[in-house]
């Protein structure tokens, strides 16, 4: 699974520098697969599909902090717990529903966005 904030998000930005991934992102910030992590170049998502790590993404959110799920881990790999939840003053930084990976697929991705560390 991944993490969600909710709109429940007072936009304080104590989530941000935590993550380990750099998969959290400010409201309307462009993100990329190349923001902290060791992807560089083309990546290969295994299904056929392919971008450049440096492409510049659409902002996932205009509104609130937001998290790209593919680069979220839930900390696993790193902590023990997710601390973009561990800091939240307000605890909009949930379990997202829709996102279910178990802890093996967690440290692949980990270990897939800081290969080339």
């Amino acid at each position: 699974m991944a993490i969600i904030i909710t709109d429940e998000c007072i936009n304080c930005g104590a989530c941000e520098p935590e993550c380990p991934n750099n998969a959290i992102y400010d409201a309307g910030a462009a993100w990329r697969f190349s923001d902290g992590t060791g992807l560089r170049g083309v990546i290969d998502f295994g299904d056929g599909v392919t971008l450049n790590a440096e492409e510049t993404q659409a902002a996932l959110s205009d509104d609130i902090y937001y998290i790209v799920p593919d680069k979220c881990t839930e900390c696993v790999g790193f902590h023990d717990e997710p601390q973009c939840a561990a800091v939240c003053p307000v605890d909009c930084c949930v379990d997202d529903e829709n996102i279910r990976e178990t802890r093996e697929e967690l440290l692949a991705k980990k270990d897939w966005l800081h290969l080339n560390e």
